[in-house]
């Protein structure tokens, strides 16, 4: 509905004069024998017939009472008492704000005036306000909130009333409006502050009080955006805005199309409402890529010097933190860069000459530099120190080049290549600077790479003499790099020169046959390789050719330990302990357990032995070589020592146990490993007391200790908690602190959840002094609901039924031969 936009009165200059009514003094209580017999319809009694007919009005029933009322009159400010006697018609069906016609009277004992001859009327005619003509535009400046109406009141006037606010004539006006004020077109009834709104202006005709009714919201006509999600959450993201440099926030909820689709970056289109006094994003719908555009570059590239680099600017909140000085036709200029204006991640320095375009942004006209260049002309310009080397070794992301000026190996990143479209190879000659680490100030680094013509350094010179030599330790992999040094990607061949043992490293590029490489304990035969430079000549292993396997280098062992990526091999003469790392593993990792027979090889990539080329062995391939020794039985003593894997400080790794004590002189000590004990995840610690069996190796003579079992107390109590793969018990080892456990400690392979009843053994960890529980059995497999014990205990004997009683309780043999008495045969009587 639109409204009225010509001029009209103010309406608020109307003061409504309510009909004249007659002097209440001057109101006779009886009628005149003229008056109707029938009003509206109804028949009047005759006592109202007879009575002399006043001026009738309208009102609103206002409060009922038991057998009498209020009505509130509509055309005057007046409250009249009347009695149910006085309705025409079913007092029972009277409702408050039911709309009546009535005359007034008074009452002849106390000369009040009263209601009378009251009869229903149409609700349509009746009515306090007068409403204006012509609707009327405003909007809203507070907001009406539900209130309930008090005793006393009138449907319509209660508290929570909100304000509309309009314009007339050059002045500015406020009404007053309720819930029951606002037509609900659209389904919204909810009109907000700042909403257009249409309305009626009413005027009370009792006290001419003025009041916006029958509100109906105007719809906005809402302005389409454009924008690039810029961020997105879990159910929310935010939008950058191509009309001002501004984020909104949007809902997943308000997209249009499927949310799984909407990636950061894409171009959309959406509308702007106002929710909780903040702007959202609504009806989002995607545009196709490349539609909205933020900036314009320029289309002239530039030269210039950068002043200050994004690493050298204290301010790190500033986006746009760098700065370039370049000449322009209006003299030296400066401009700014952020960190995605640069081609490349590459390390750029003051005073560096770049190259770059000028963008500008279309919403703010701010100019930034862009597609930063570094150029070559900076390096001859600049006191820069540049080194040359060689690329000997990539991995996922860096690699390392030989210096050739110095004996060192520098590490780099490829985000460190200026051009970064081309692609370093092993070989390749380049030029770089060198810069201490920001994240390890005690190690150098390379930066600023660029490719040199090959043949630039130094060739190396190939001997022709053939050596045969042994691999000492292999060089890292890219399928298994060292983590520790980058020396390691050398490898080490130990052979005979001149009646002398020497020691010559090789890199894997060295290698001939790649398919063949060479292990640990393989017999090659290589060339030396010279390489002349500055004040130093390096000599390398090249050409390296395997000539025989060290078939001997396959070992057999136990799985002594698992950690999260890593473990460790037990010897086949249970003396000694070899890493492994899972990779190694030729299979799937979790299936390893404790005590599983093995097969590897042994290389060495550092100074200390690994496993490789791990394979799983049937149970019983590795003969056990050992018999029990019957006569010594069954033996009990205490560990002295435990394995390394329980104190990694030791150097020994089999653990010790005791026998016999010092005072006695008679002592006897047997070493134990993990192929040793009943269960092989039972935490043995220093001053354990173990029951074993004693067996000799029939090939050494050897004796050591197997089948060693803790000498234990098991406790039992219940699950308190359980979290993922650990929980706490309802014991206290220490005061206050309920006792951990793991759930791999728990035997058969079962998992136990709270309020399962459980025995277990405590243990000390004497490196951390902490305590936890090992060995879990479980003791019950369901449990009574605690409602169910909680009953039980306050349960007693005579509470349980039913209950049988003995009357006669059972007699035993008396020696007789049977009854003592004879028996009296039952004669049942008629």
């Amino acid at each position: 509905m639109s409204a009225v936009s010509r001029k009209v009165s103010n309406p608020q200059w109307k003061n409504f004069q309510p009909p004249a009514v007659q002097d209440p003094a001057i109101v006779s209580y009886g009628r005149t024998p003229s008056s109707p017999t029938v009003l509206n319809g109804v028949p009047l009694s005759p006592g109202i017939m007879n009575s002399n007919q006043s001026l009738r009005e309208t009102g609103l029933i206002e409060k009922l009472l038991h057998s009498y009322g209020f009505v509130q009159c509509c055309d005057r400010e007046a409250r009249l008492f009347f009695h149910y006697s006085e309705f025409q018609g079913d007092a029972e069906s009277l409702k408050i704000g039911d709309a009546v016609e009535f005359q007034m009277s008074y009452d002849r004992r106390n000369g009040r005036p009263v209601a009378c001859n009251m009869v229903m009327t149409d609700p349509n005619l009746v009515s306090c306000e007068i409403y204006s003509e012509e609707r009327f535009i405003g909007s809203v400046v507070q907001e009406a909130k539900p209130a309930k109406p008090k005793n006393g009141t009138t449907m319509g006037s209660c508290d929570g009333q909100g304000r509309v606010t309009y314009e007339h004539n050059g002045e500015w006006f406020f009404l007053p409006y309720g819930l029951d004020d606002i037509v609900d077109n659209t389904g919204n009834t909810q009109i907000k502050p700042g909403d257009q709104v249409t309305f009626f202006i009413a005027t009370d005709k009792r006290n001419g009080n003025l009041h916006a009714r029958k509100l109906e919201q105007v719809e906005p006509k809402l302005t389409k955006y454009q924008g690039v999600v810029c961020s997105m959450k879990d159910s929310f993201g935010f939008i950058e805005r191509a009309d001002v440099v501004k984020e909104i926030f949007f809902h997943y909820s308000e997209y249009m199309g499927n949310i799984n689709e909407l990636l950061l970056g894409d171009d959309i289109e959406f509308e702007i409402q106002t929710r909780n006094g903040k702007e959202v994003a609504v009806n989002i719908t995607p545009l196709p890529s490349g539609t909205v555009i933020f900036e314009d570059f320029s289309i002239e590239r530039l030269k210039g010097k950068v002043l200050r680099t994004l690493k050298s600017n204290k301010r790190a909140s500033d986006p746009l933190g760098g700065k370039i000085q370049f000449e322009s036709p209006k003299g030296s200029q400066d401009i700014v860069f952020g960190d995605k204006d640069q081609d490349g991640e590459y390390t750029l320095l003051p005073g560096d000459i770049v190259e770059f375009s000028i963008a500008t942004d279309r919403r703010d006209k701010l100019q930034r530099a862009t597609k930063i260049v570094l150029l070559a002309e900076t390096f001859e310009k600049t006191t820069e120190r540049r080194e040359t080397g060689t690329v000997v070794s990539l991995k996922e992301g860096y690699g390392f080049i030989q210096c050739a000026e110095r004996d060192a190996r520098m590490f780099y990143h490829f985000s460190e290549v200026l051009d970064a479209k081309s692609e370093t190879k092993v070989q390749d000659e380049v030029e770089f600077t060198v810069t201490q680490d920001p994240t390890q100030p005690s190690r150098q680094v390379a930066c600023r790479i660029r490719s040199i013509p090959k043949g630039s350094i130094g060739s190396v010179i190939v001997k022709p003499e053939k050596y045969i030599g042994t691999i000492e330790k292999e060089p890292a992999n890219q399928k298994s790099p060292s983590k520790s040094s980058s020396k390691e990607d050398t490898g080490t061949i130990i052979f005979d020169m001149d009646g002398a043992i020497h020691k010559i490293v090789y890199y894997i590029k060295d290698i001939n046959d790649l398919r063949n490489i060479p292990r640990f304990g393989d017999k090659v035969d290589f060339n030396i390789g010279e390489q002349r430079r500055p004040g130093v000549a390096v000599r390398m292993a090249v050409n390296v050719r395997l000539v025989l396997r060290n078939l001997s280098g396959r070992c057999q062992g136990y799985i002594a330990t698992l950690k999260d990526n890593y473990g460790f091999i037990e010897n086949i003469d249970h003396d000694k302990e070899v890493f492994f790392h899972f990779s190694s593993y030729e299979g799937t990792a979790t299936e390893l357990e404790l005590g599983d027979e093995v097969e590897y090889m042994l290389t060495r990539k550092s100074s200390k032995l690994s496993a490789e080329n791990i394979k799983k062995l049937p149970s019983g391939t590795i003969p056990a070589n050992e018999d029990v020794v019957e006569e010594l039985g069954i033996q009990q003593g205490k560990v002295i020592r435990p394995m390394r894997v329980v104190n990694p400080d030791q150097d020994d790794y089999p653990g010790l146990i005791q026998v016999g004590s010092t005072e006695d002189g008679d002592v006897q000590t047997y070493p134990y490993s993990i192929t040793s004990l009943a269960d092989k995840r039972d935490f043995m610690q220093k001053g354990d007391v173990v029951k074993f069996r004693v067996a000799v190796n029939s090939l050494s003579n050897e004796l050591r200790a197997v089948n060693v079992t803790a000498v234990r107390q098991f406790i039992r109590a219940k699950v308190e908690s359980v979290k993922d793969k650990f929980g706490f018990l309802t014991y206290e080892a220490e005061p206050g602190r309920k006792l951990f456990f793991h759930q791999s400690e728990v035997g058969g392979g079962l998992e136990v959840a709270p309020g399962d009843e459980v025995e277990f053994v405590v243990v000390h960890n004497q490196r951390n002094n902490k305590y936890s529980a090992c060995s879990l059995r479980k003791i019950t497999e369901k449990r009574r609901p605690e409602r169910l014990l909680s009953r039980l205990k306050s349960m007693n004997d005579e509470m349980v039924g039913p209950r049988v009683v003995v009357t006669r309780p059972p007699k035993g043999p008396d020696g007789t031969k049977g009854f003592t008495q004879p028996r009296t045969p039952w004669n049942p009587q008629a």
